[in-house]
Formats: C-alpha cells, sequence, structure tokens
C-alpha cells in the first residue's frame, strides 16, 4: 500500500514479518524537510522515528515533548490499547499522516515552549481506572 500511495512517498524494504519505510515530510511549505522511518513488525505496533535533522539538537537540550524515547526520537502519535489505532488500518493513513501533523506540533513546541499537539502517554494512564475508561469512550464516540 505505500508504494503506490499518493499520501507519502519514499522507499522501503519488506521482509517476512517486518516493513521499514523511509520517507521525508515537511509539516508547512516554510517547514524545513524531516527524514522518517516506520519500522512495523506483524503483530506489533508501527514506530515513527526521526532520522534527522536532529531533534534534540533543534531542541537546544529541552526534553522532547510527546515521545516514547529521546535518542532517537521515537514519537508518540496514538494512545495504544484504546482503539485510536487497530492492525487492520492503513499505514499511509494513519501513522504516517499523524507524524506530519506531530512535526507541526513540534515546531510551534520550538517557538513557545508549550506542546499543544494534546495526547497522553500510557504512562499517563497508571493506576488511573477512571482516566483509561474515559478515554475509550472518548475514543468510542469519536469512532
Amino acid at each position: 500500500m505505500l508504494r503506490g500511495s499518493e499520501a507519502v512517498s519514499g522507499s522501503g524494504t519488506l521482509e517476512p514479518g517486518r516493513l521499514t519505510w523511509r520517507y521525508a515530510a515537511s509539516p508547512t511549505p516554510l517547514s524545513r524537510s524531516y527524514d522518517l522511518r516506520l519500522d512495523f513488525r506483524q503483530g506489533d505496533i508501527p514506530r515513527i522515528i526521526v532520522e534527522a535533522p536532529d531533534l534534540l539538537a533543534l531542541s537546544s537540550g529541552r526534553d522532547l515533548p510527546h515521545v516514547y524515547e529521546q535518542a532517537p526520537p521515537r514519537l508518540c502519535l496514538y494512545l495504544p490499547g484504546v482503539g485510536e489505532w487497530a492492525s487492520d488500518m492503513r499505514l499511509d493513513r494513519t501513522v504516517i499522516p499523524w507524524s506530519v501533523l506531530w512535526l507541526f506540533y513540534f515546531e510551534e513546541w520550538l517557538l513557545s515552549g508549550d506542546w499543544k499537539g494534546g495526547g497522553m502517554h500510557p504512562s499517563d494512564l497508571r493506576g488511573s481506572r477512571s482516566a483509561r475508561r474515559r478515554i475509550q469512550l472518548e475514543a468510542a464516540e469519536a469512532a
């Protein structure tokens, strides 16, 4: 699906049970270009990593917002386990455009210091049954 997608151009490799897709994205016409990598193993979740430029260098030493890992930055694009993404969804219509939106909010954060992209991390929900239930209800209403 990615090779013929109008949503994203790039190149990749497909091995048994594993896909790696590299693509470039600019969140706005005035933005820099970012090199991203999608790693997806069958039965797992997709992982989007920003390979270049170095987001930590761009952030001038500030901790990056809304990432699972700082180096290399692995983007937090959805909350697992609440139905925002499922394995039957197309990657070119979900996590890839979500990664470009994440970059838009990242660039805004570089200027303002305030993350305006919203979202929650799974660690925010630990021990909070009511928060998990609220997220699940919101996801069900949006579907």
